[in-house]
């Protein structure tokens, strides 16, 4: 362990907390989540449990390692974020900005063909199947409009 305690660290250009546990650390990372981050730590033969502050320079560069090329130390494929990717046809899983950018592009396609899923994104509906009687009413005017009385002169 290293001596000196790091309240900041950067791993994979996320700012990971130093009083946090290693565990749940790796998950400020998008893209990673709690079982992937289990799975990386598992492969990289460290305790979940320490305190990210006391992580060595090697201990990163490691974790930052299985991160970048989670296929090669044997991690299953099932913990990706990419399974058969639609271009290469590939299993993969993308970290960051990567991730944020390739779920945009996919989005757009889907307007852009003109597809049921591609309609509801562009409208801002729901997307995945969810009931919208009752639901999803935010950013939406609420309610009914009662119209103003009108008092008329002569009853």
């Amino acid at each position: 362990m290293s001596p000196e305690f790091r309240y900041m660290l950067r791993i994979m250009g996320a700012n990971a907390p130093g009083d946090l546990r290693v565990l749940h650390a790796l998950t400020k990372i998008r893209g990673i989540n709690l079982s992937l981050s289990h799975a990386i730590l598992k492969k990289a033969r460290m305790n979940p449990g320490v305190r990210t502050g006391f992580l060595t320079e090697a201990e990163i560069e490691k974790l930052e390692e299985i991160i970048n090329a989670p296929e090669k130390y044997d991690i299953p494929e099932w913990l990706f974020n990419r399974r058969k990717d639609s271009k290469t046809g590939k299993d993969l899983h993308l970290i960051g900005a990567d991730l944020v950018l390739r779920t945009k592009n996919d989005i757009d396609g889907e307007k852009a063909m003109h597809s049921w899923r591609g309609y509801r994104h562009s409208y801002g509906l729901k997307v995945r199947g969810q009931r919208t009687k009752t639901t999803g009413r935010a950013g939406k005017s609420l309610g009914v409009k009662k119209k103003t009385l009108q008092r008329s002169g002569g009853r």
